[in-house]
């Protein structure tokens, strides 16, 4: 899921530089990873070279009254270098500030706050803090911040805040989430009903990526409910999910959801009218030959109509003498030549010779 996590990077750093996203849409031509590098030597250089001055009120801060340094918060520093600050003071002295602080004023402070700071603050605040704050980011529309902080919430917080979010914001939260590894956790506290609520918003609110991003984030149970709430959908939506994957090329984030699915779900996304269009397909195969996801695909060439399969079959037959090399290590690492020979009788004599030809599956007939 390189392509979404890249987006979500270069939305989380925009955000960070106070930019306008679209000023770092050359950083989609670099891997996800490098981008996160850059963001979090970012986040280093602008909250460890603060000017002296922010350490000096630090320091002031630290002899007053909590209700006293809150009161002068508000009224003297206001939310940025209120936040700047909270991430200088000890986690315990900023938690006793910020209890004291209305949740409103508290929110805006949040986007200043260091990111590295936030746990150890949050460990410290009390539960009702937590969630008045998260549902005032949640009524600003403050996704990116949000982010930031759902990784750190403990489960009685999740619990409170997560039935008074709708589903858009539970989707544009996680996409952009700091710590994704959370994410598995945070579906689980959702139950079916919810869940498909938030699947069925992904198609009506045109938030596929996120929702794939968010699938891609989770494995195991969490993916598996994922893959098949999604598989149940009307096929309208399922369709408007293939259509999104296919013009945004995201097939490196959704075929690995479809291979968790059993046959009957799989042969319901195999139907689908998106997945008999030549041009739907041929990006479909070109997608693979890209991400070398042929464990994931060939399953579902087994199961789409013979005229689909017959286009995929084309399509591979198309592909230069290097592509071809790069299935056939790809199929035989995977041991996945019973689902592609099917297919060597559906291209033409030339696709054939030449697939023929390939050294993995000379040794493989001659051995």
């Amino acid at each position: 899921m390189d392509t979404l996590r890249g987006r979500a990077e270069a939305l989380k750093l925009a955000r960070l530089l106070d930019v306008d996203p679209r000023d770092l849409a050359f950083l989609g031509e670099l891997p996800a990873d490098e981008v996160r590098v850059f963001r979090e030597r970012a986040v280093a250089a602008l909250f460890d070279d603060v000017p002296g001055t922010v350490d000096r009120i630090a320091a002031l801060t630290r002899l007053l009254p909590a209700g006293a340094a809150a009161a002068i918060a508000q009224k003297a520093l206001g939310p940025r270098l209120s936040g700047a600050l909270a991430g200088r003071l000890e986690p315990a002295r900023a938690a006793d500030i910020i209890g004291r602080l209305p949740a409103g004023f508290t929110a805006r402070c949040c986007h200043h706050v260091d990111p590295r700071r936030i746990g150890g603050i949050v460990r410290r605040l009390d539960d009702d803090v937590v969630v008045r704050v998260a549902l005032v980011l949640a009524a600003r529309g403050d996704h990116l911040t949000m982010g930031r902080f759902v990784g750190h919430l403990p489960d009685p917080v999740l619990l409170r805040v997560l039935p008074e979010l709708d589903d858009a914001t539970l989707l544009r939260t996680g996409f952009v989430a700091d710590h994704p590894e959370r994410l598995g956790h945070v579906v689980g506290l959702l139950d079916s009903e919810r869940l498909a609520s938030v699947v069925a918003s992904a198609a009506d609110e045109g938030l596929w990526p996120e929702a794939m991003a968010v699938a891609s984030a989770v494995d195991g149970e969490q993916r598996l409910r994922i893959a098949s709430l999604t598989a149940a959908q009307p096929e309208a939506r399922l369709d408007s999910l293939v259509r999104t994957t296919a013009e945004q090329d995201l097939w490196e984030s959704l075929l690995p959801i479809v291979a968790v699915l059993g046959e009957d779900e799989l042969r319901a996304v195999a139907a689908l009218p998106s997945l008999r269009e030549p041009a739907v397909l041929d990006g479909l195969v070109r997608g693979v030959v890209a991400t070398g996801l042929w464990a994931d695909f060939l399953p579902l060439v087994g199961v789409l109509p013979a005229t689909a399969r017959r286009v995929v079959a084309t399509a591979a037959g198309a592909l230069t003498d290097a592509e071809l090399e790069a299935l056939a290590e790809g199929v035989e690492k995977e041991g996945l030549w019973e689902l592609v020979l099917p297919l060597l009788e559906l291209t033409d004599a030339d696709a054939r010779r030449r697939i023929l030809a390939l050294p993995a599956l000379r040794e493989r007939t001659t051995g």
